[in-house]
């Protein structure tokens, strides 16, 4: 289980913080979802909890121990919002062997099956990618680091509805085998598929189960 036991942050540019004692928990096998509005700190939390960014105050535990920095960036995979940003590969080869020099032809392609990219070319530039190929070659990268908590800030914003149910569905696959949690201004979309839910507000984390999926 991921946690986040009274996380507050305030950024040096920030005159009040944008997280204020976040609480929050998931499990392995649940696919969660934080909801709220551009701008209220969704990334934000995301980075902290991936160790991209240090709390003021609070802990991020796993299986009820606190993690440093270094620990939760080998726990957790986050898939920005904008991969093209982050890619690193001149082919989608390339890509996925950053951080695997003896990345098989065979592994990289069962990785591009698994989140529905199969018969891409190894050779294929990223950029030449759509916009819902480069999420899912960026998903691809961090699955091949095997994290047991997958992070994805914004994974439906900006796609049609054909790639985003396609994406949807996905992600409940993906969480059968490790915690799951996205974050999206677009929580209406999501209806019926999590297993958690929480709205940022002002800096705050409540309830909001009106979107869970029955049991």
């Amino acid at each position: 289980m991921i946690e986040l036991r009274g996380i507050t942050y305030q950024p040096a540019t920030c005159s009040t913080p944008v997280l204020q004692g976040l609480n929050l928990a998931l499990k392995e096998g649940q696919l969660g979802l934080v909801a709220g509005a551009s701008g209220c700190g969704k990334t934000t939390m995301l980075e902290v909890i991936c160790g991209l960014a240090e709390a003021d105050q609070g802990e991020v535990c796993w299986q009820g121990q606190a993690l440093n920095g270094r620990q939760r960036r080998w726990l957790c995979g986050l898939v920005f919002q904008f991969p093209e940003r982050h890619f690193l590969g001149l082919s989608v080869g390339q890509e996925l062997k950053v951080g695997h020099r003896r990345l098989s032809a065979d592994d990289a392609n069962a990785v591009l099956e698994l989140v529905g990219l199969a018969g891409l070319s190894l050779q294929q530039p990223p950029e030449q990618l759509s916009g819902g190929q480069q999420r899912r070659l960026a998903l691809a990268v961090q699955l091949l680091r095997n994290p047991k908590v997958l992070l994805l800030d914004e994974p439906t914003a900006g796609l049609d509805w054909e790639v985003r149910g396609e994406i949807l569905a996905m992600l409940q696959a993906l969480a059968k085998e490790r915690a799951v949690l996205v974050v999206s201004h677009e929580p209406d979309l999501f209806r019926g598929r999590i297993d958690a839910c929480w709205r940022l507000e002002t800096g705050q984390l409540n309830p909001y189960d009106a979107l869970v999926r029955d049991k």
